[in-house]
């Protein structure tokens, strides 16, 4: 298939690179024109420089701090103004946060991961509802983990923030639907991938990152750690028409893991 995407006007944060940049190739591909946000300007310029050079006019680039709230505000209206519309919301942008055990945890550390995980979704969907709203057929997208639905010790801030972006995304959902059904709300689930937030597991094993890889791997059943396109084949789908009976749901893309 091909153009599975075409028409739509897509909002990805966190996109210069990892899951972000997976999303936006794989889009640009399939038809959509991209508003592409993140903290780095400059790289998320230069990844829509380079969809632009096989795509020409289709993405656009912010520099974008997704804990501000007016920074939201001025993402959303340019992007509306440069693509002529959003239907498609990809709230992406997360960090890690600290490999730390309750009792050694700052309060410091948990607003952090709170306000990149968390505050962000909320404020993503909050400004661009009027815009998906607008459409025929509008998605949000929000970017959980695994982690938001089995704990793992020392990553309790992250477990919080993804668990608690996993119950969100169902209750926008509700009141899309409630509200007559143009948007839809669905959340993503990916185990550990091959982006920069493995980098502390990296760390631990001495910098070797197969090492690292492989450990990870060991607990998943299909015994491999995931590769950004999977989880922005998903991303392609819930985008597209194709899921367009399907809202309130969580996608896992762990390799099995959930499943024993």
């Amino acid at each position: 298939m091909s153009g599975r995407v075409a028409g739509k006007a897509a909002l990805i944060t966190g996109a210069a690179g990892g899951l972000g940049e997976a999303m936006a190739r794989m889009m640009a591909r399939e038809g959509a024109k991209l508003a592409l946000t993140d903290i780095d300007g400059d790289r998320v310029q230069a990844l829509a420089d380079s969809i632009n050079a096989d795509h020409p006019g289709t993405a656009f680039a912010y520099a974008h701090d997704v804990t501000d709230e007016g920074d939201w505000e001025r993402a959303v209206a340019n992007s509306a103004r440069d693509m002529g519309g959003i239907s498609v919301l990809v709230n992406n942008a997360g960090i890690g946060g600290h490999l730390v055990f309750a009792e050694q945890d700052t309060l410091e550390n948990w607003r952090k991961v709170q306000s990149v995980n968390l505050e962000s979704v909320m404020l993503g969907c909050k400004h661009a509802l009027p815009h998906l709203k607008a459409e025929p057929m509008a998605s949000i997208i929000n970017i959980s983990s695994i982690a938001g639905l089995a704990a793992a010790p020392g990553m309790g801030a992250y477990n919080a923030t993804k668990a608690a972006v996993w119950l969100y995304t169902k209750t926008v959902a509700l009141e899309c639907a409630k509200a007559g059904g143009t948007v839809r709300a669905n959340s993503v689930h990916p185990v550990f991938i091959k982006t920069p937030i493995l980098d502390p597991f990296i760390a631990m094993a001495g910098g070797q990152e197969d090492m690292a890889h492989e450990k990870l791997a060991r607990g998943i059943p299909l015994k491999r750690i995931g590769e950004p396109d999977d989880v922005a084949y998903c991303v392609l789908y819930l985008a597209s028409d194709e899921s367009k009976f399907v809202t309130g749901a969580e996608f896992k893309i762990d390799g099995g893991l959930t499943a024993q």
